[in-house]
């Protein structure tokens, strides 16, 4: 009965999941930063225990984290870095992999948006798509970190190492540049990055310790209208 049990509700959780696996979306949550979702806005997580190209979440651990299955390679927003890959399960179905991981629903997100999955049992996190940071050369200033959209990053003079002490009327002007999980960049870069819990319970992506922030006047890449702001802003130059 035990397995009876499990199988049907997979086998139809998988065709569920097969069915909106076709293109894949990216929205921007309040404390997570940008998120992968599939095409009705369910959100998409992933499993530290897993290996590259490998599923180990079967049986009833697949019963709480539904695979996302797909019998052909979907597709990302335009504009989204990484790599989507179709990973072969034990029982033969294909699961949708990013950059590797196999990605999973979480059954108690019960509608779009939803990520109450999030650090479940600090293995399970929602998917960040792209690198979180990277270098690009914003002119005459030289060359700065900025986001996978090119977006310029800065920091605050006021802040502690892992500290953010920019909240309220501050945060809304300079947005803190969130993550759902372990930033990533370049091999040279990625030993600088690290998080940081907010108060509000947000994770912050960190360069040296340094808490990163958008700055709202900028409104295309390459922008740096932040910079020396109050004599305490300033692009972060890696």
């Amino acid at each position: 009965m035990t397995a009876l049990h499990l199988t049907l509700p997979l086998t139809l959780l998988g065709l569920f999941a097969q069915a909106h696996a076709a293109n894949l979306t990216v929205r921007s949550d309040a404390k997570l930063g940008p998120v992968l979702q599939d095409s009705r806005g369910m959100t998409l997580y992933l499993y530290t225990k897993d290996e590259p190209g490998k599923s180990n979440c079967y049986d009833q651990c697949a019963a709480a984290w539904p695979p996302l299955l797909a019998a052909d390679l979907p597709k990302l927003p335009a504009g989204v870095t990484g790599k989507l890959s179709l990973v072969a399960r034990k029982d033969g179905q294909k699961q949708v992999a990013y950059n590797g991981w196999p990605l999973y629903y979480w059954v108690k997100d019960t509608k779009p948006g939803e990520t109450t999955g999030q650090n479940v049992g600090k293995v399970w996190y929602a998917v960040n798509p792209g690198p979180s940071v990277q270098v690009a050369s914003l002119g005459a200033l030289g060359k700065g970190l900025v986001d996978a959209g090119g977006m310029t990053l800065y920091l605050y003079t006021k802040d502690a190492k892992n500290v953010s002490n920019c909240y309220d009327g501050c945060a809304a002007a300079w947005p803190p540049l969130l993550t759902a999980y372990l930033p990533t960049a370049s091999a040279d870069l990625q030993p600088h990055l690290g998080t940081t819990t907010r108060k509000d319970g947000a994770v912050q992506v960190t360069y040296d310790g340094q808490p990163l922030y958008y700055w709202v006047k900028d409104k295309k890449p390459g922008d740096t209208t932040g910079q020396n702001v109050g004599n305490v802003w300033f692009i972060v130059q890696p």
